[in-house]
């Protein structure tokens, strides 16, 4: 897997190359968000891992502006740690957020776990316990039937199945699934997930896979055996 580390501090980026390569990964790294999208622009890596506090262009606006770019998983390791900054860093697009000091485990957990979500979209079906959706045929088979996902319905359940655990806000998945134009139609949002907990949830008045995350967004939830590290 080939990671980016995008950090001005020169040592954070040695001891993360150095680590990293240990585990098997392929790094290359960045000391600006400027230099992270002049890099993404000629090779997209597996994964970024992105500082929120850099000169120039800060950790937000290089999220904002990769997420442009790409969908790649995008993880903040960052010593700021406010419920300011993690929501500013989710609404920008990051999909995890990681708090320094840590781990090198740690952020290798994440990194796999980045992958994991990754393989599981390329995988023909996904399985929610007793309901089996077929990402080809976008056929819904459940105890009681089959039913057919809508292409806004798909797209949606494909998105939120890439970042599987994570809690996704609203602005995020109305940007990934309307359009880099929608961002406060949370209405809409609101109605395709209703219509979507109908055909994946075997309750969808006590949803267990499609989870409210109240003022902030949703979380697809999987079975335990095939659930991803859920995001702090």
């Amino acid at each position: 897997m080939k990671v980016l580390v995008v950090d001005d501090d020169p040592q954070a980026r040695r001891v993360l190359r150095t680590a990293l390569v240990i585990q098997g990964f392929e790094v290359n790294d960045a000391r600006s968000g400027e230099e992270a999208l002049e890099k993404l622009r000629k090779e997209t890596p597996d994964t970024i891992l992105l500082d929120l506090k850099m000169p120039g262009m800060g950790g937000i606006d290089a999220c904002r502006q990769i997420r442009e770019l790409s969908e790649v998983p995008i993880i903040i390791v960052s010593a700021r740690n406010s419920t300011e900054d993690r929501t500013e860093a989710f609404e920008a697009g990051a999909d995890q957020y990681v708090s320094k000091p840590c781990g090198i485990q740690e952020i290798v957990a994440r990194i796999r776990a980045a992958k994991r979500r990754a393989d599981l979209v390329r995988s023909p079906a996904l399985s929610l316990g007793e309901v089996e959706v077929n990402f080809e045929t976008h056929e819904v088979k459940r105890p009681d039937g089959t039913m057919h996902l809508t292409a806004k319905e798909f797209k949606l359940l494909h998105f939120l199945a890439s970042r599987a655990g994570e809690i996704v806000s609203h602005r995020r998945i109305l940007q990934a699934v309307w359009g880099p134009d929608y961002g406060d139609e949370v209405e809409y949002l609101r109605v395709c997930i209703n219509q979507l907990r109908k055909k994946i949830e075997l309750d969808p008045a006590s949803p267990v896979h499609l989870l409210t995350e109240p003022s902030v967004g949703y979380r697809l939830s999987l079975p335990r055996a095939g659930r991803s590290a859920r995001q702090d």
